[in-house]
C-alpha cells in the first residue's frame, strides 16, 4: 500500500511539473506557463511595486558622454536634466524601456506584423496570422525600411535615433527575468533588441493610424448600384455651410500645380463591375481626429496666447502617451511623448507651445494590375512589361511552422490583393496600394525641430520636415504669435481622385505630383483673434485640389463658435471648453424632429420618451436620459432612410452631417422613401415616426436595466492593449461623446488634454487617460483616470534643477558615463 501511495504520488507530482512548466492551449495564446508565472523568485510576484516605493538609484552606462539626473515628482513624471541633447535623448529611452517596454516593443510587433510569433496565429474570435498578412501586404516594414534609408541622409537626427535606442538596449540590457514587464510573464517570451527600425515602424503606425482609412473598394461598389445623383447625395463632398479650418473664399486662387484630368474619368470608374470589397481587416476609427486652439493676447486676461490640444485616439492601458520633461543647455520641453521615439510630441518649452490635430485627406490609393502570366514576374505599365520585384515577408507563429507571404512590388507599391490574398468574393484581380506612408520621410525631426522652437521661423522650418500623417499644426509664442498650418505632403488630385479603383496599366491615373507648400496655407495672427481645428474641411470647396477624406464638422463649429464670442478668456474657460459637452447636432435636429413626428401615432410610454427628448438640455452629461434618447432615435432614423438602399454588405455608410444636411434643407430627399414599400411612398415624418417607435424599444430596454442615463448607457473604458479585462478600467461613468468637443465615446477620445497660457512664467494643465507606468503592479498604472474622468487637470512646470531639488518626489536617478 505504502508503494502505491509513493507512485500515486510521483505520477502526481510529475504531471504537476509538467503542466506548470507547458503553456496551456486556452482557445489561443494568453496563458503562461504556471510554473513560471507562480513562481515567488520570477513569476508574476516580483511586478508588485510597494506603495511606498522609492525610485533612488546610481546607474553607470556605456555610450554617455556626462551625468545626467532625472527627479520623478510625485505623479512619477520625469524631469531629466542632461549635460548634452544626446544625453537626453539617451536617457529618455531607458525611461520609456523602464517604464514602458512591453507596450513599446507589442505597439511594434503589431505594426510589423509580428503578433501571431507572440500570440498564436489565432486567439477566440481575433485572426492574430489575418492582422500580420494584412500589415505586411500593406508594406509596413517596407515603409519603415525606406524611411530608415533616408535617416541614413541626415546625420542630426540619425545620432538622436541612435541614442535613443543605445538608452532603450540599455535597459533591455540589465533586464533580469524576474524583472520582465507582466505580459511578457504572461505570455511567456522575453525582450528583444531595440533598434531604429522598430521607432519608424512606431511613426508608420502612427500614419496607418491618422491616415489610413479609406473606403475606394466600398465607393467603387456604391458607384456601381448608384447613378452619379444619387452617389453625390449619400457622400457628398464639401460644405460651404459650416466654418474650415482656414476661413475665407479664394485664400489659394488658383493651384500652383497644374495637374490634368484624364477624359474618360467619369466613366473610367464603372469598368469594375460586379467588384466585391476587398478584405480589409483593420480599418482605423473614422474619429481619430483632436482639437486645437489657439487664442491670442487681444482675447485673453493675461494678453498674452493661450495654446490648447487634446487628440482623439483610441484609449488604452499602458497609455499611448508617456509625460516628461527634457532639460539640456540648449532647450527645455515639457509635454507628452510616445513611449518608442524620441522628443517631445505635443508641449511647449520656454519660448513656445505646439500641438495637432489630423489633417484627414485620403493619402492612399488602389491600382488595378495586370500581370503577364500567373507567374506575376511582369505587369503592363505604360505599354511595357515590367518586371516584378519580390519582397519575401516571413511570419513566425508560435507553437507552428514559419509561413511566408512571396509579395509583389510594383511602381504603384506591394500588391496589397491578388489571387493569394484575395478579396471576399475571388474575382482575381489584383490590387496595387499607392500609399503616401510608403515615401520615404524623416518626421521625427519636426518634433525635435519645435522642441527647440523660439519663434514662428523656426516652427515652419521645423514643420517643413513633415511628410505623413498630414496635420494641422498649431502654434504660438510668448511674443505673442498664433499660427496654424496644415502641414504634410499631399498628392495634387482632380476632383474625386482616390475615391475610387483605378487603372494601374499606365500613368494616366497616377499621382502627378504633390501640393506645393505655398498652396498649403499658413494662418499668422487673424484678425479675428484665434486658430483653431477640429478636422473639419480645412478650406471651402474653392480650394483647387481635391481634398479626398472624411471631415466632421460639428466640433470645429462649436470651437469656433465660442472662441468668437469670449472675451478676456483665462486658462480655466479653456479647460471648460475642452470638456464642453454640447450637442450641436441635437441642437439643430431636433426642432424639425419634433415637428414632423406624427405625436398621434405614439402610445403614451413613446410620448413620455419624446418629452425626454424635448427637454433635455442638449448636453451629453452623464446624467442625461435625453441624451440616451436622442442618440436611440438618431441612430434608428439613420436605418430607416439608408437601410433599405444599403442593404448589400460592403456599402459605405453615410455621415452623420449627410442626414442632417437632408433633414433640415431637403424635403423630397429621394432616400427618405422605402423602396422596399411598392404602394407607399414614405416622408420625413413618416420615417420619423417609425424610426422613433423603433427606438423607444431599445430605450424601453435600457430604463428597465437602469442604463439610460448617459453615461451608463456610454459605459465608457480604458482597455489593455490584450483586452484582458482585469488590466483595464471598464464602465466609467462619463460626459462627452461624438461631434462634440468633449469627443469621449466608449473605448476612443481625447488621449491627452493640454492647455499652455504663454505668460512670463509659463501656466500649463493637462492630463491624459492613464498613469506613467506600463507595470498593473504599480499604483501608477491608471493613476490619472479617476481624475480624468472627473474633469481636473494637472499643473504642468518646467522646473529648474534647482527647484527641483527643493520639491517633494518621488526619487531620483543619477546616470553617468560607465
Amino acid at each position: 500500500m505504502r508503494l502505491i501511495r509513493f507512485w500515486i504520488a510521483l505520477i502526481l507530482t510529475a504531471g504537476l511539473i509538467f503542466l506548470l512548466d507547458i503553456q496551456l492551449p486556452s482557445g489561443g495564446s494568453k496563458t503562461p506557463r504556471l510554473g513560471m508565472f507562480l513562481s515567488p523568485q520570477k513569476g508574476f510576484w516580483q511586478n508588485a511595486e510597494s506603495v511606498n516605493f522609492v525610485y533612488n538609484e546610481n546607474i553607470k552606462l556605456d555610450g554617455l558622454k556626462g551625468a545626467t539626473e532625472v527627479y520623478f515628482d510625485e505623479r512619477l513624471v520625469p524631469h531629466v536634466y542632461a549635460e548634452n541633447d544626446l544625453d537626453a535623448f539617451y536617457v529618455q529611452g531607458f525611461l520609456h524601456a523602464k517604464f514602458r517596454l512591453w507596450q513599446m516593443e507589442f505597439q511594434t510587433h503589431a505594426a510589423g506584423g509580428r503578433l501571431s510569433e507572440i500570440l498564436g496565429p489565432k486567439s477566440g474570435e481575433t485572426d492574430f496570422l489575418g492582422i500580420d498578412v494584412f500589415f505586411r501586404r500593406l508594406g509596413m516594414v517596407y515603409a519603415a525600411e525606406e524611411s530608415e534609408k533616408e535617416l541614413a541622409k541626415d546625420a542630426e537626427t540619425k545620432q538622436v535615433m541612435d541614442a535613443y535606442t543605445a538608452g532603450v538596449n540599455a535597459f533591455i540590457k540589465q533586464l533580469r527575468p524576474e524583472q520582465y514587464p507582466l505580459e511578457y510573464k504572461l505570455l511567456n517570451y522575453k525582450p528583444e533588441a531595440w533598434s531604429n527600425l522598430k521607432t519608424l515602424l512606431f511613426l508608420k503606425y502612427m500614419s496607418f493610424d491618422l491616415a489610413g482609412h479609406e473606403e475606394d473598394f466600398e465607393h467603387t461598389k456604391a458607384m456601381e448600384l448608384f447613378s452619379k445623383e444619387e452617389f453625390n447625395q449619400l457622400y457628398p463632398y464639401g460644405s460651404d455651410s459650416l466654418d474650415p479650418i482656414f476661413p475665407g473664399k479664394n485664400l489659394i486662387a488658383s493651384a500652383g500645380f497644374k495637374f490634368r484630368t484624364p477624359e474618360a474619368v467619369d466613366s473610367q470608374y464603372f469598368q469594375f463591375s460586379k467588384l466585391i470589397e476587398a478584405d480589409t481587416t483593420i480599418v482605423p476609427d473614422k474619429d481619430n481626429g483632436s482639437n486645437n486652439w489657439a487664442v491670442a493676447g487681444s482675447k485673453t486676461a493675461s494678453g498674452r496666447p493661450i495654446l490648447c490640444n487634446d487628440p482623439h485616439l483610441g484609449l488604452n492601458l499602458p497609455s499611448l502617451w508617456y509625460e516628461i520633461q527634457l532639460s539640456t543647455p540648449n532647450f527645455n520641453s515639457y509635454g507628452v511623448s510616445f513611449p518608442g521615439a524620441p522628443a517631445v510630441i505635443i508641449g511647449f518649452n520656454d519660448n513656445a507651445a505646439w500641438g495637432f490635430t489630423n489633417a484627414m485627406r485620403d493619402v492612399r490609393d488602389y491600382y488595378e494590375i495586370e500581370f503577364k502570366d500567373s507567374s506575376k514576374q511582369n505587369y503592363l505599365y505604360n505599354d511595357h512589361w515590367f518586371k516584378t520585384n519580390f519582397r519575401n515577408e516571413v511570419i513566425k507563429r508560435k507553437g507552428m511552422p514559419d509561413t511566408t507571404i512571396v509579395l509583389p512590388m510594383t511602381v504603384w507599391g506591394p500588391v496589397m490583393f491578388d489571387d493569394s490574398h484575395p478579396d471576399k468574393n475571388g474575382t482575381g484581380k489584383a490590387w496595387a496600394c499607392r500609399w503616401k506612408a510608403h515615401d520615404a520621410g524623416v518626421e521625427l525631426k519636426t518634433f525635435i525641430g519645435l522642441d527647440k522652437a523660439k519663434d514662428v521661423s523656426d516652427y515652419v522650418t521645423a514643420i517643413a520636415h513633415f511628410k505623413t500623417p498630414g496635420q494641422n499644426m498649431i502654434f504660438a509664442t510668448k511674443s505673442g504669435d498664433i499660427a496654424l498650418k496644415q502641414q504634410g505632403e499631399f498628392p495634387a488630385k482632380w476632383y474625386r481622385q482616390g475615391d475610387f479603383l483605378m487603372p494601374g496599366k499606365n500613368d494616366e491615373y497616377a499621382w502627378q505630383g504633390n501640393v506645393p507648400d505655398m498652396d498649403n496655407y499658413l494662418m499668422l495672427n487673424p484678425e479675428r483673434g484665434f486658430v483653431s481645428s477640429g478636422n473639419q474641411l480645412p478650406y471651402d470647396t474653392t480650394y483647387p485640389y481635391y481634398l479626398g477624406g472624411s471631415y466632421p464638422p460639428f466640433r470645429g463649429y462649436l470651437i469656433n463658435r465660442y472662441l468668437s464670442e469670449m472675451q478676456a478668456v483665462t486658462p480655466t474657460d479653456m479647460m471648460d471648453l475642452q470638456k464642453n459637452n454640447f450637442n450641436v447636432v441635437a441642437e439643430w435636429a431636433r426642432p424639425k424632429m419634433l415637428e414632423l413626428i406624427k405625436k398621434d401615432n405614439l402610445s403614451d410610454s413613446q410620448k413620455r420618451y419624446l418629452d425626454l427628448f424635448a427637454e433635455w438640455n442638449l448636453r451629453n452629461e452623464k446624467s442625461e436620459k435625453g441624451a440616451t434618447v436622442f442618440k436611440c432615435w438618431w441612430d434608428s432614423l439613420s436605418r430607416e432612410v439608408f437601410a433599405d438602399e444599403l442593404s448589400e454588405p460592403g456599402l459605405p455608410w453615410p455621415e452623420t452631417s449627410t442626414l442632417l444636411d437632408a433633414l433640415l434643407r431637403n424635403t423630397e430627399y429621394v432616400f427618405v422613401d422605402n423602396i422596399n414599400t411598392e404602394n407607399a411612398f414614405e416622408e420625413w415624418g413618416d420615417v420619423l415616426t417609425a424610426s422613433f417607435q423603433k427606438a423607444a424599444k431599445t430605450i424601453a430596454a435600457l430604463e428597465k436595466d437602469d442604463n439610460l442615463s448617459w453615461g451608463k448607457y456610454k459605459n465608457s473604458g480604458i482597455r489593455h492593449l490584450l483586452r484582458l479585462e482585469a488590466l483595464s478600467r471598464l464602465h466609467l461613468n462619463s460626459n462627452g461623446g461624438e461631434n462634440m468637443i468633449n469627443a469621449l465615446k466608449q473605448y476612443h477620445g481625447p488621449s491627452w488634454k493640454m492647455v499652455v497660457e504663454l505668460t512670463d512664467e509659463t501656466e500649463a494643465y493637462g492630463i491624459y487617460p492613464g498613469g506613467q507606468s506600463g507595470n498593473p503592479g504599480s499604483k501608477f498604472y491608471d493613476s490619472f483616470i479617476t481624475d480624468f474622468i472627473d474633469g481636473k487637470y494637472y499643473k504642468l512646470e518646467i522646473t529648474p534643477k534647482d527647484n527641483m531639488t527643493k520639491k517633494k518626489h518621488l526619487g531620483k536617478i543619477v546616470f553617468q558615463p560607465a
